[in-house]
């Protein structure tokens, strides 16, 4: 009994408060209304009708649970790719050509585009990157496009969460460029690809109809990653060896900052032990040709792999190296 008491003061309340709205709506319907007889004004803008046709959709169903999501024609899609350490996601929708005239038709000329359908499609950078040569900081932005028969500008807009190109503010635009449209074999549904130009950039591809567009997308790979490991150097505590060893193994797969690789090493070496140390110890040495020194850091890595389940391949491969090592230092004894 208490709780349908409780249940009718809540549905009370929630009347009341529908009541306030729905007087307060009609009062400002019968302004607009009065206005409009005055002057022959359109009652709301475009903006404003479909504003307030969210609102009450809002103020009816507030009281409900999320709506059911309902399939739409041009399904949602992402595609995402590491770029050194940097992750590279396009988020979009995609329409379907259906017969339909794409280029200079159902996309004109001349005109902003979203780059798909639905919501605005959008570019995410986890980290700070060039865009067709200009330098952006990480983050999510918002793309489109006026297509041409020749020539493309492609719009970056710092308002990522929008609905396609109706409401794109022009001054939130942080970048456009120009990019050239090629023919391409047939794609049905719209897609983005991201494509690999390694080692620092990718491109980002969009192909619809028999034509792609595409832009390259750059990211500072090595720079990025030599601020978090002396970030990580300086903070470690004194029994933390791991980021000196992946210094010295970054510094030996680059080539960049070689001269400090040792000293880094040895100074991981002194905070604990591990297998994989050895291993580079003797890398590091044979690199120089000082295979003699090398060989027993490279024995020892061996034995200390088996302790720590390292795969019996990995030690094939290793007493291969040894025995190389061993004999190229035989040779060296003897010149």
């Amino acid at each position: 009994m208490i709780e349908e008491r409780k249940k009718e003061k809540i549905s009370m309340k929630a009347n009341r408060a529908n009541g306030a709205v729905a007087v307060a709506s009609r009062k400002a319907s019968v302004g607009r209304a009065a206005a409009f007889r005055r002057c022959g004004a359109p009652l709301f803008t475009f903006k404003e009708s479909l504003s307030l046709s969210f609102s009450l959709l809002l103020l009816s169903s507030a009281a409900l649970a999320a709506p059911v999501e309902l399939p739409r024609p041009s399904p949602a899609a992402s595609v995402s790719e590491k770029l050194g350490t940097a992750r590279v996601t396009v988020t979009y929708s995609r329409p379907a050509v259906k017969g339909r005239q794409i280029w200079g038709g159902l996309v004109p000329f001349g005109q902003v585009w979203r780059l798909g359908a639905n919501d605005a499609t959008t570019l995410e950078v986890s980290e700070a990157f060039r865009l067709a040569g200009h330098d952006l900081p990480a983050g999510t932005y918002a793309l489109f496009a006026i297509p041409g028969p020749e020539k493309w500008t492609i719009l970056v807009n710092a308002d990522a969460k929008q609905w396609g190109a109706y409401f794109r503010d022009s001054k939130k635009d942080v970048l456009s460029f120009d990019a050239t449209p090629e023919s391409a074999p047939p794609t049905e549904w719209l897609e983005f690809r991201l494509l690999p130009e390694p080692p620092k950039s990718l491109r980002v591809e969009m192909a619809w109809d028999k034509l792609r567009v595409s832009f390259p997308v750059e990211v500072d790979v090595t720079g990025i990653v030599w601020k978090k490991l002396d970030a990580a150097r300086a903070a470690a505590g004194p029994k933390e060896y791991v980021d000196f060893y992946q210094s010295a193994r970054f510094a030996r797969e680059t080539g960049e900052r070689k001269s400090e690789a040792m000293g880094w090493l040895d100074e991981g070496m002194r905070r604990g032990e591990s297998f994989w140390m050895d291993e580079l110890k003797g890398d590091l040495l044979a690199d120089d040709g000082k295979y003699a020194e090398a060989a027993p850091y490279l024995a020892k890595a061996i034995e200390g792999s088996k302790k720590a389940g390292a795969p019996e391949e990995w030690r094939d491969g290793a007493r291969k190296k040894l025995a190389e090592w061993t004999d190229r230092a035989k040779a060296a004894k003897k010149g």
